[in-house]
């Protein structure tokens, strides 16, 4: 663990990433401090550019202070991409560790099963399942994790049908210890490594989502959202610039934050990389 760390801490863009995320997740806990009131709240003139009136990146088209939304919405994007993304694990690894490990009718069954779900474009089905049922954030949790399982549990049975032949899973099987034993004791631990990495990306990618789907009017309409200010500001581009560029860049930071990371854990995690 501590030579895993070392190794990170020498990874140059994972470093980096690292620092922009933690600068994200600070920002989303002081939000409450930094912008005390309501985002929502009207607090300035329609269209203030930035840097006037006190306004530090402008106002909307209803006076609403930009960074306040922008700090607010760290917090409902963070928040979505790793709940979703820990829902997703929790089903991609049970069902992949139960297909890869058990094998035969069963584990064939579980993979036409997760094959159905990845037939359907992801977004589409986003779309769908929000459009259908209630727009909140417990609608686009869930939604979010039904389109990002599919790939962990692949991943996950490749991981488990390469390691119980192994010769440790081998000894410890001969040694009497239950398939549960096995699996949680020592299949499982062995085959993290990726399943941490691509959980990392999980999340880049359930923030593009739920930015997406807030940009098209279906994320929780009692939250602040990168998305909603977007697509709020797409018909005044020319009026009003600063309302869509910083949310924008909110968006572009954090998900560059997050691959970064996740490329560096990647590489960290690789055996054949790291010795490299």
């Amino acid at each position: 663990m501590k030579q895993t760390l070392r190794s990170f801490l020498r990874h140059p863009s994972g470093m980096l990433g690292l620092v922009i995320l933690l600068a994200v997740i600070v920002l989303a806990l002081s939000a409450p401090l930094l912008f005390p009131g309501d985002p929502w709240d009207t607090v300035a003139a329609p269209f203030t550019p930035p840097q006037t009136d006190g306004m530090l990146l402008g106002s909307d088209s209803l006076g609403r202070d930009i960074a306040a939304g922008i700090a607010h919405g760290t917090r409902v994007s963070l928040m979505i991409g790793l709940a979703s993304t820990l829902v997703a694990l929790l089903i991609g690894v049970v069902v992949g560790a139960l297909s890869g490990y058990v094998g035969g009718r069963v584990g064939e069954w579980l993979m036409r099963f997760t094959e159905l779900f990845q037939t359907i474009p992801a977004f589409m089905l986003c779309i769908l399942l929000v459009a259908i049922l209630e727009p909140s954030i417990r609608t686009i949790v869930i939604a979010i994790a039904l389109v990002s399982w599919p790939q962990v549990a692949r991943l996950t049975r490749g991981e488990f049908l390469a390691l119980k032949e192994r010769e440790f899973v081998q000894a410890a099987r001969c040694q009497g210890e239950s398939p549960l034993s096995l699996i949680t004791r020592y299949i499982l631990p062995n085959a993290l490594s990726p399943i941490i990495v691509a959980g990392s990306l999980s999340i880049a990618s359930a923030i593009l989502i739920e930015s997406a789907l807030s940009f098209m009017g279906l994320g929780d309409p009692n939250l602040m959202s990168w998305g909603f200010m977007i697509g709020a500001a797409r018909t005044m581009l020319r009026q009003a610039w600063w309302m869509s560029l910083f949310p924008g860049i909110a968006i572009l930071l954090t998900v560059l934050a997050i691959n970064l990371v996740g490329e560096g854990l990647n590489d960290v995690l690789n055996p054949r990389i790291s010795r490299q």
